[in-house]
């Protein structure tokens, strides 16, 4: 992965030795820098410090060093002294909190991506603004990946494993036991080489002899890789070279590139270059979809939203390559993508700092619309990611099992590969149903554990359905409550379910507790403003009671609605005044749902059905007014 760097300049002339000496120094210093040779300027950035020789520049190139290293836990002491300084530019208090967040200090590192922000930072910060319901939801969610350690790790950098035909291929900078190895400058560690060892061997040595056979080990960093289904193709990460000489662009940086290998007597051989390649940005991390039509690969070829992006290529039929495809911005951020996996089901999988995560790189899934267009990509938690960077994500066809690497604080060396075995998480589905079989919505369902205490509380949907995440060799009592309905209960037990099982189904039908002529009288009778044909905000409220009432409680009744006003005003305007309100009633309840059909009449009776005098009292309250001014409901008797 390769990173843009604006370096500053320091040109300080004295004519002094010391100082001449000092400048000598820092220039040897950022020569190492320049050229990505980040361990030995370290210790020449600390040269200077120890010196007091520039140190607030010295401060930032340490950091910055580390930051590169991907070692937050110095980067975050050296880029804290620099975050001090007066006039620091603001991109180093957005480096700052991402250490923070590295070694775990999420609390710190929201405070000082606030401070990024209020200097201007431009970066959109807005992700980082839900870490509280985050980091609460990843580390109470239900686990659902169990880790286990491999036999092959070693103290220094081992990750890319990938499973294919009994066999586990991975990368690592160990030393073989050949007679020399390369460094990189970039950590001081060997160059990378590809390695091969049958699934289930018990050598914890891998050396020299299980590294691929064939002509894809070079003197500098091969892998990772991936394979196509039949075996015979590999592509594979490579530095750019020739005659074994490192080739690097006008920023003297050694970019990566991806070939092609073909198997010829079980050797890696007929090494190619592949079409999108260029001397001047990288390209790597392959990865081959289900059916081998795609290549996906990391780059950070111009033209993308961020450090490194993914892309993909369409394989031709003819094994020739189309061009490259950014994956747009709901994969790709500001920040650096890589580390692209396809599963059987043709799910991406990737690494990423720029997503909302638990700290450097982290690992995450991808979620398709039924055109197969990404439209989410989630996080998958804890123990897959952790503060540290967790990248090279691998899962078997059957998703039960997989690897990824991590260079976790657990580990033995740089970075380690871990195997993991996937659980499916298990859930309940309840259907909630009146006994006439139809859904009821908004019923309040309860889960409760073995010893009583509630787990979980829901509501069902529309069509009467929910979803309960429970933990697997568990029993539980489901709770259904919905007014005017006979509350229900049921056990149910994750016991003895098999791991491929995902979905435990229940099905409540629940019984209204009292008459339906009882139950809608209560909510029976409405009222209008004098002279008004408009549903108040009191009726509203009943009307939407009776809506329910029919819809989710009584789906077969009828009714019939009957609207008066009161004595006031002429007997023929207040006959077209009650059908006018009576009309009303029964617009309200269809657009709340009623079908139509149900209210069988609805009759608008003017005055002539008064329920006090006040038609010969010539001083009646307004009260005793509004008592006439009413819309009732009532159900047909056939019901």
């Amino acid at each position: 992965m390769k990173t843009k760097i604006n370096l500053l300049a320091c040109l300080l002339f004295s004519i002094s030795s010391t100082s001449f000496a000092q400048q000598n120094s820092l220039d040897k210093a950022d020569a190492l820098f320049n050229k990505f040779s980040f361990y030995k300027a370290t210790n020449a950035y600390k040269e200077l410090i120890e010196k007091n020789y520039n140190k607030d520049y010295a401060y930032r190139q340490l950091a910055d060093c580390y930051s590169f290293m991907r070692n937050p836990d110095s980067a975050s002491v050296y880029y804290k002294k620099t975050v001090v300084q007066k006039n620091v530019p603001v991109e180093y208090l957005y480096n700052y909190a991402q250490s923070l967040r590295g070694i775990g200090n999420y609390e710190a590192s929201r405070t000082w991506f606030e401070n990024y922000k209020k200097q201007g930072g431009l970066t959109n910060t807005s992700i980082f603004y839900n870490d509280d319901e985050f980091i609460n939801r990843i580390y109470n969610s239900k686990q659902q990946y169990f880790l286990k350690d491999v036999i092959f790790n070693t103290k220094l950098s081992e990750f890319g494993a990938y499973e294919h035909h009994g066999n586990i291929y991975f990368t690592s900078t160990r030393d073989a036991g050949v007679a020399k190895k390369f460094k990189s400058g970039w950590d001081n560690q060997p160059f990378l080489d590809m390695y091969v060892i049958k699934k289930g061997s018990t050598h914890s040595v891998v050396d020299n002899k299980y590294k691929i056979k064939g002509k894809v080990n070079s003197v500098y960093h091969d892998g990772p890789l991936t394979i196509s289904k039949d075996g015979k193709t590999m592509y594979f990460s490579r530095n750019n070279f020739k005659k074994n000489i490192l080739k690097t662009d006008n920023q003297e940086i050694g970019n990566l590139k991806i070939y092609q290998a073909t198997l010829v007597n079980n050797k890696w051989k007929k090494i190619k270059e592949l079409s999108f390649n260029n001397d001047t940005y990288s390209t790597g991390h392959p990865a081959l979809n289900n059916d081998g039509t795609k290549l996906y690969f990391t780059s950070d070829m111009p033209g993308g939203y961020g450090g490194t992006d993914i892309y993909y290529v369409d394989i031709n039929p003819n094994g020739s390559m189309g061009k490259p495809k950014n994956l747009g911005e709901i994969v790709n951020t500001k920040k650096d993508e890589s580390f692209p996996f396809v599963n059987s089901e043709n799910t991406l999988f990737f690494s990423s700092d720029g997503h909302l995560g638990l700290g450097l790189l982290d690992i995450f899934g991808t979620v398709a619309n039924e055109n197969n267009e990404i439209v989410n990509v989630l996080n998958l938690g804890i123990p897959i990611n952790s503060s540290k960077d967790d990248f090279s994500f691998f899962m078997n066809e059957d998703g039960n099992s997989g690897y990824f690497a991590s260079n976790r604080k657990e580990g033995i060396g740089s970075d380690d590969i871990y195997a993991f075995d996937r659980t499916p998480l298990l859930k309940i589905e309840s259907t909630i149903l009146n006994k006439e079989g139809l859904p009821i919505e908004n019923a309040t369902v309860i889960l409760l554990n073995s010893e009583g205490h509630q787990v979980a509380q829901l509501q069902s949907d529309k069509n009467g359905k929910l979803e309960i995440g429970i933990d697997r060799n568990s029993d539980y009592t489901i709770k259904v409550e919905k007014v005017y309905y006979i509350q229900d209960s049921k056990k149910v037990t994750s016991k003895n379910i098999d791991d491929k099982t995902t979905i435990i189904k229940t099905q409540f039908n629940l019984n209204p507790i009292v008459k339906k002529a009882t139950l809608i009288a209560e909510f029976s009778t409405i009222y209008f403003d004098y002279d008004d044909v408009k549903i108040n905000k009191t009726s509203m409220r009943i009307l939407d009671t009776m809506a329910d009432l029919l819809i989710n409680t009584f789906p077969n009744v009828t009714i019939k609605i009957e609207s008066h006003t009161d004595a006031r005003g002429s007997y023929k305007y207040n006959k077209i005044l009650s059908n006018k309100r009576a009309q009303a009633t029964y617009n309200y309840l269809v657009s709340k749902g009623v079908n139509p059909s149900r209210i069988t009449e609805y009759t608008g009776f003017g005055k002539q059905n008064l329920l006090n005098n006040c038609d010969s009292i010539p001083n009646c309250s307004e009260a005793q007014h509004q008592l006439n001014r009413r819309t009732q409901i009532f159900v047909n008797e056939t019901n």
